[in-house]
């Protein structure tokens, strides 16, 4: 009886000195590129991503209770590595696969609906893949390209004084000479077929991104009207620098939110002020919800972001797709009831993402994000936008929110939805139910 007691004993002083049971927990993957020449973009995205859900599990202790387990998986922003990241992120079972690279998500869209894993390409991908009916296991709120090139077109018209006064004017376009780069290139041209501009081309070699004299010297000979970005990674300053060398005006320079960092401005130096791209968020640290990650992660010495740049664009940027991220979790939660959810699960709270003003508001983000709302039919909503314009040391708002031109552009997507499942065949039909 003795030997039993103490072994009962000795039973309990070691239960007392277990940690408490483990929490309820999601698990998320995080692709991101800390390293090589898009890391100057990646590294501040990546520092949002995490430091907004880190922010979540110590505050909040997650979402409803349910911490996120997340890590990163490091792609180079290299469509290979970015595959076999996915395919780690489907064995782990990932609430959802963030590409974060537009090369990836069109290497993944095929297999998502086959492994029943969410692909949240937030304002970037493939531009049709916002039609729900196609691809039920693809996101890409709040805009898609096709959106921002028609922002892009609208800010021009408004300069010019209309629409109809495009007509004449020669808009060249220099980009990425990757999928991204050349994803907004078809509704350019079928804008410029319609609105009577020249769109002039200046792809930009991967390789080549840190040496664009040629094709710089190409539009001081060719002299358009406006230049157009969309450009990434080390393209970004490099392509502002050249233009403050060849004396483009700043003011007629715009690039898609991609390429909007504040070191990309910076690549121009004083030279640059007046450069403007468009954004879908604001910058800067003046909001609760920016306050909490300063509070309980940057302060805390669990971020790995300078302090320096805590608010700038891009790193702004991560922290907004791990807010989508969060409140699909939430929204996952409270359609099916569940706590912790699966990746099938996750697909549902992201098609029922409905982000409005009184949910803005409650989350600390007044003023940061514009209402989104996601539905089963399209799977980016075609949410607001804004300008933005460089001071020389600084991004300041320089237009209101406003849409896209959505009349034009969703019966594109539509058909450039229509013609990508004919051209995959076979394309399996939707099965999944609506839940909105």
């Amino acid at each position: 009886m003795r030997l039993k007691a103490l072994i009962a004993g000795a039973i309990l002083a070691c239960a007392a000195a277990l940690p408490a049971a483990a929490a309820d927990t999601v698990y998320v993957q995080l692709s991101t590129y800390r390293t090589g020449p898009y890391a100057g973009s990646g590294i501040p995205i990546a520092n949002g991503m995490a430091d907004y859900l880190t922010m979540l599990n110590e505050r909040d202790g997650g979402v409803n209770g349910v911490k996120i387990v997340f890590e990163e998986c490091e792609t180079g922003y290299d469509t290979q590595k970015g595959v076999e990241c996915y395919e780690q992120a489907k064995a782990k079972k990932s609430l959802v696969f963030n590409p974060y690279s537009t090369g990836i998500t069109l290497a993944v869209i095929p297999k998502a609906s086959v492994d029943k894993m969410p692909i949240l390409s937030m304002a970037y991908g493939l531009s049709a893949s916002a039609d729900g009916k196609a691809f039920p296991w693809v996101f890409n709120p709040p805009l898609t390209y096709w959106d921002g090139a028609s922002g892009v077109i609208e800010y021009i018209a408004g300069q010019e004084g209309g629409l109809e006064k495009l007509k004449g004017k020669k808009i060249g376009f220099i980009y990425l000479d990757a999928g991204y780069g050349k994803e907004p290139i078809p509704l350019f041209e079928q804008f410029a077929a319609k609105y009577g501009y020249t769109l002039l081309k200046y792809p930009v070699p991967g390789k080549e991104m840190q040496n664009q004299s040629s094709q710089w010297l190409n539009i001081r000979r060719d002299k358009p009207d406006y230049m157009v970005m969309w450009g990434w990674g080390a393209m970004n300053p490099t392509a502002v620098k050249e233009a403050t060398k060849i004396r483009f005006p700043m003011d007629k320079f715009i690039g898609i939110w991609w390429s909007g960092g504040e070191d990309d401005a910076r690549g121009g130096g004083a030279q640059a002020k007046g450069y403007t791209t468009l954004n879908f968020h604001a910058v800067g640290t003046d909001f609760p919800v920016m306050q909490d990650i300063k509070k309980f992660v940057v302060d805390a010495g669990k971020s790995k972001v300078d302090p320096a740049k805590f608010g700038e664009n891009l790193y702004n940027r991560g922290v907004v797709n791990s807010l989508y991220i969060a409140e699909a979790i939430k929204a996952a939660q409270e359609k099916t009831g569940k706590k912790v959810i699966t990746p099938e699960d996750m697909r549902v709270g992201i098609e029922n993402l409905n982000i409005d003003d009184a949910r803005i508001d409650a989350i600390g983000a007044k003023g940061y994000i514009a209402p989104v709302k996601v539905t089963c039919d399209n799977h980016s909503g075609h949410h607001k936008m804004y300008v933005q314009r460089w001071t020389g040391e600084k991004w300041e708002k320089a237009s209101d929110w406003f849409d896209p031109m959505s009349d034009v552009v969703n019966p594109m997507l539509l058909a450039a939805s229509k013609s990508y499942t004919e051209a995959n065949k076979p394309w399996p039909a939707r099965s999944e139910p609506c839940a909105n």
